[in-house]
């Protein structure tokens, strides 16, 4: 594995572009409450939200079979991003602490 170009990787973030002074990179260390979003993302996000926006599992009209075969996609690219051969193992959650309070309730 080669190494990460921190740049390039740095492009994708549209908030890391800002200066928060005159001449002062915008440098984010709270990840921990609230994570910058990737260009990909936000587009994804966007996209989603102009042309899809329904609920999933939830109704048979045209957005709601769209936002549940794009969810069930993410499902499904996710397992094998991951290795996983059974995509009911993937959960998705709100945030990193519901993850973790699922994760201990369940065992």
């Amino acid at each position: 594995m080669g190494l990460i170009d921190v740049k390039k990787v740095k492009a994708d973030f549209p908030i890391l572009q800002r200066e928060v002074h005159p001449g002062v990179p915008l440098v984010y260390l709270d990840s921990a409450a609230t994570a910058v979003m990737p260009r990909q993302a936000l587009d994804a996000m966007r996209e989603f939200e102009e042309q899809h926006r329904a609920n999933i599992h939830r109704a048979v009209h045209t957005l709601a079979e769209e936002a549940t075969t794009a969810y069930e996609d993410a499902r499904t690219e996710i397992a094998e991003f991951i290795g996983v051969s059974n995509t009911k193992e993937i959960i998705f959650t709100r945030n990193a602490t519901e993850a973790i309070n699922l994760v201990v309730q369940s065992w």
